[in-house]
Order: structure tokens, then sequence, then C-alpha cells
């Protein structure tokens, strides 16, 4: 390789491409099965509605990324019952609108800002208490846009990390969700 200047080789490279021309022809049609990675926005939602829901929610398709992940721990700890099936496909036995379970120990979303906000949102409607946390960059990120609306809401923060409502926190949800605009 010669010491040429980058435009020389780019030239070449270009002159080089423009020497072998390209033709498309007719082929037959394309058939065949193609399977998309799921959503995580949905995935996260599909998990909160199969908690709420009474019976069995089959979940196919679910996105198994770590946020994920953390929301279907927190659906077990509020009382669901989050299986993976052989083939991939989940199924979530809720235990209904209003009768999620007040866990034992603090919810850890890890880095799940999308799983700890719409989890908050969850527990404000329902009468129990509820321990949040997360890794060192999920307790930077702030909550107060989630927990303004809350609190108009009736559910209460007991404890947060002080510094403009971070993670780690706890909030007390009402029975009696207050309407708001």
């Amino acid at each position: 390789m010669t010491n040429a200047p980058a435009s020389t080789h780019a030239a070449d490279a270009a002159q080089s491409f423009a020497a072998h021309s390209l033709e498309a022809g007719r082929s037959n049609p394309l058939s065949g099965t193609v399977r998309l990675p799921g959503d995580k926005s949905i995935s996260h939602r599909a998990l909160l509605f199969g908690a709420l829901a009474e019976g069995r929610t089959t979940i196919g398709g679910l996105l198994e990324g770590h946020d994920v992940i953390a929301t279907a721990d927190a659906m077990r700890a509020l009382g669901a019952h989050v299986v993976r099936g052989a083939d991939g496909t989940w199924t979530v036995d809720g235990v209904g609108v209003g009768a999620l379970l007040e866990p034992a120990e603090p919810l850890d979303f890890g880095n799940s800002g999308t799983g700890v906000r719409l989890v908050l949102g969850l527990v404000a409607g329902h009468g129990i208490t509820v321990r949040f946390d997360g890794d060192a960059s999920l307790r930077k990120r702030p909550m107060g846009r989630v927990l303004t609306p809350l609190r108009q809401m009736g559910a209460r923060v007991l404890d947060s990390n002080g510094d403009g409502d971070r993670l780690p926190l706890t909030l007390q949800g009402t029975q009696n969700p207050i309407p708001i605009e």
C-alpha cells in the first residue's frame, strides 16, 4: 500500500465500483415467516394488564430484556403468578383489580425507568405500601413528573431519596383514587 492521499484511495474505489455495473433481474416471490422482536413498552404493559386481570393471560413475543424481566419480577412480588414457558410464551395468572399484595421486599427495577414509572402508577391505585428502588443510574432519574399527579390522586410518598423525588422511595397507594384532570 502506498502513502497516497485518502482522496486518491476514495477516487480509486469509486472508479472500481463504477466499472462493475449491477443489474437486478426478475426473481421468484419471497415466502417465509419473520418473527419480530417484542416491543419493550408493550411488554411492560402486557405484564401489568395480566397482573390486574382475573384469570390467565398468555403473552407471546414478550421482549425478554433486563427491564421487562424486572417488571415481571415486580408483578410476582405483587401477587401475580408469572411464568415463562419452554416455548417462550409467558403466562400471567392475575390477581384482579384492587387485589395486589403488599410485597415483603423492595421492588428493584434495575435501570428500568419505564417499568418503575408504570408500577408507581399501578400501586398508587391500591391500598398498599411499596418500596421502589433501582440501580445507581435509575436513582439519579427524577420521578416527580409521575409522583405529582399520583399525589393529587391521593397516593403518598412516605420517604424518598430527598433529592427531588428520586429512588429509593416508598409509595403508599390509595384504595379510592381522587379523579384529576
